[in-house]
Parts: C-alpha cells; sequence; structure tokens
C-alpha cells in the first residue's frame, strides 16, 4: 500500500513538473497542442497538459547582431570591406516559430546580401559621406523580409570600412591637393585685395604729394626704432631735395640785379665821319 502512494505520488510530482511553466516578463510562450498551434502565452505562471502540451519560449529583447566585413565592389570598381551592426526584436512569437526555423540565423544572412547588394550601387565617396542613407536603405530592405518572419528591424549602422592601401594613398595626395588648391585660391584672394588697396592709397598720394613724404618719414622712423645707425634717404625725398636747390638758385639768381656794360666811343674824323679801324 505504502508503495502504491509513493509511486502515485511520484506520478503527481512528475505531471505537475511537466505542466507548470513560468513565462518571463520578456518571454512569450508559443504552445503546441499535439503538434497544432494554440497561441502564445503571456508572462507568468502557466499550466500545460503533461505530454500534450509543448511550449517553446521566444525572447522579445532586443538582440544585436554584428554583420561580419564583406569584400564589396561598389559602383565605380573600388574594393572595399565593410563590416556593419545590426538591431531586431521579435514583434509576432508565433509567426517567429512557426514561419522560420531559425530567425538569427536567417537574419545574419539576409543582412548580409542587403549589405553587399546596397553598397555596390554606390560609390566610393558616396559609401564614404552618405552612411546615414545607406544605413536607412538596409533596415527598409530587411523590414520588407523580415516582416513575414515577426521580426522588426530597429537599426543598422555601417561599423567600419577598410579601404586598399594604394586607395589610401590616393585620397591622402587627393586631399593635398585640394588644400594646396585652397590654400593658391586664397593668396591669390589677398594679392588682388592688397593690390586695389595699394591702388587706392596711390591715387590718394596722387591727389596729396605731402602724403607720399609724411609716408618717407615714417619709413625712416620706423627703420631707427632699434637704434639702426643707417639713415635711408628714399629716392623721391632726394629728387624732392635736388628741385628744391635748383628752385631756390633760380629764384636767387632772377633776383639779383644785371651788370651794366661798358661802351667806348668810336673814332670819329674832322667832319664827324666815324672812321674804321
Amino acid at each position: 500500500m505504502n508503495t502504491v502512494l509513493i509511486v502515485l505520488a511520484a506520478v503527481v510530482v512528475a505531471a505537475a513538473a511537466l505542466s507548470i511553466r513560468i513565462v518571463k516578463q520578456y518571454e512569450r510562450g508559443v504552445v503546441f497542442r499535439l503538434g497544432r498551434i494554440v497561441g502564445a502565452r503571456p508572462p507568468g505562471l502557466r499550466l500545460l497538459i503533461p505530454v500534450i502540451d509543448q511550449m517553446h519560449r521566444v525572447s522579445l529583447r532586443i538582440v544585436t547582431m554584428p554583420i561580419q566585413s564583406q569584400g564589396i565592389i561598389t559602383r565605380d570598381n573600388v574594393s572595399v570591406d565593410v563590416s556593419a551592426v545590426a538591431y531586431f526584436r521579435v514583434t509576432d512569437a508565433v509567426k517567429s516559430v512557426v514561419a522560420i526555423e531559425n530567425v538569427r540565423a536567417a537574419i545574419n544572412q539576409i543582412a548580409q546580401t542587403t549589405l553587399r547588394k546596397v553598397v555596390g550601387q554606390h560609390s566610393l565617396d558616396e559609401t564614404l559621406a552618405e552612411t546615414d542613407r545607406i544605413n536607412v536603405d538596409i533596415r527598409e530592405i530587411l523590414d520588407v523580409t523580415t516582416t513575414e518572419w515577426g521580426v522588426e528591424v530597429t537599426l543598422v549602422e555601417l561599423k567600419d570600412i577598410q579601404l586598399p592601401d594604394s586607395m589610401k594613398r590616393a585620397m591622402a595626395r587627393q586631399a593635398e591637393a585640394e588644400r594646396e588648391k585652397r590654400a593658391k585660391i586664397i593668396n591669390a584672394e589677398g594679392e588682388s585685395l592688397a593690390a586695389a588697396a595699394l591702388g587706392d592709397a596711390s591715387d590718394t598720394m596722387m591727389a596729396h604729394p605731402l602724403a607720399l613724404q609724411l609716408r618717407n618719414l615714417q619709413s625712416m622712423v620706423e627703420i631707427g626704432v632699434d637704434k639702426n645707425t643707417t639713415v635711408v634717404f628714399p629716392a623721391p625725398l632726394m629728387s624732392t631735395i635736388g628741385e628744391l636747390g635748383s628752385f631756390l638758385a633760380r629764384e636767387a639768381a632772377a633776383a639779383a640785379p644785371a651788370p651794366l656794360a661798358a661802351t667806348v666811343p668810336a673814332p670819329r674824323s674832322g667832319n664827324g665821319v666815324p672812321v674804321k679801324g
């Protein structure tokens, strides 16, 4: 009798162990009864019919899935290695179990092929500069496929873009040439502005000759700041001094009285006719 009771108690305990399931908050329990889908069970303590019911737990948390580096040829025939990362989560637990055998492996494969397809449609410059648009294109393409599996791709990001060494050197030379071009343009614009300013200054000095002399004197002051013993006289100043000396000489000559010339009377004959000597 005791043996029978013990056996019955063991059977009851085993049946309870087989029938009681705990579904966590971030999970959904998909129940099959004799192979047919019954539905998804919410979180909490759930009772199943032993042997008849089977439950598959499905996590609803966001999954981070790295996409391994893919060798891709861009639209302008440049070979690059691109890696990315995708984030997805299950939105329909029943579809994720019934419609697809392995959700993670399927998304990994479709993400790799989509990455190669989308990046291959862009040139190298577009791939480097328009990563946001490429990310959106990849996610939209993945969503079309994964919706049927009860999965939503929330985010796709390009993680790394590896370029060949020859392309890196070419891009470095291109960037250097671009910087030199900008430097030359800035220098030319500065020369143009300086020439215009000098033209305006020359017009002012032509209208006011004393301005040039004042500028020359200012230059002499700047030269002698550091106790310099060298005295520089600009050529215009020397010519001005020479012209001033000539002007003063002419004025002095014009102001002096003219000398009187001595006259000697010519000899005359007795009748008053001059005699040629």
